[in-house]
């Protein structure tokens, strides 16, 4: 699948499609669900999407209608056409490959988050299937992410729907 591939099925009996969100339009699309993990104002959000992205983050959007029910892609992925409207955004993903001496070439889910009330209908499982095969595509041995110790219901997702090890802890310092 290319970088501007969008892929597309039926889910839990719902026209989906998975789109690359590459522009602040589309960042601002996906800002409701995403805000619902990461809280923290419009502004920041796009100050930090303009480093991440030039760090190499991308940014994937699960939505409903649109492309799926021709078949074909109906979002723009792109600087150049229209995105999903907010409501739209069923669940969002935000992934970047690196290298390091413990994983090699790998790709770190840094986001991953579903509307609340969309929950358990298999968005999160299609949307981290979907960057399974993304990351693969590109040649990544591992995917990795990290969840907070408060998050019960993520590690039932991860280790019980999705196969995921729970193999060693995050650990960080504030240094302000």
């Amino acid at each position: 699948m290319s970088d501007t591939d969008a892929d597309t099925s039926t889910n839990s009996g719902t026209d989906t499609t998975i789109v690359e969100l590459t522009n602040e339009a589309g960042w601002l699309a996906a800002y409701p669900v995403l805000s619902e993990l990461r809280p923290v104002d419009e502004a920041t959000y796009l100050e930090y999407l303009r480093a991440m992205t030039a760090e190499g983050y991308r940014l994937f959007g699960l939505v409903e209608g649109g492309g799926a029910a021709t078949g074909s892609e109906s979002f723009a992925v792109d600087d150049s056409g229209a995105v999903p409207p907010p409501e739209a955004f069923v669940a969002v993903a935000g992934v970047r490959i690196s290298t390091t001496l413990y994983h090699g070439k790998h790709a770190w889910v840094y986001d991953l988050v579903t509307r609340p009330e969309r929950r358990s209908e298999g968005h999160g499982e299609r949307l981290l299937s979907f960057v399974e095969a993304w990351a693969t595509a590109r040649d990544c041995a591992v995917v990795e992410l990290a969840s907070g110790l408060w998050r019960e219901d993520a590690h039932r997702f991860y280790e019980g729907h999705v196969d995921y090890e729970r193999y060693c802890y995050t650990f960080k310092k504030d240094l302000s």
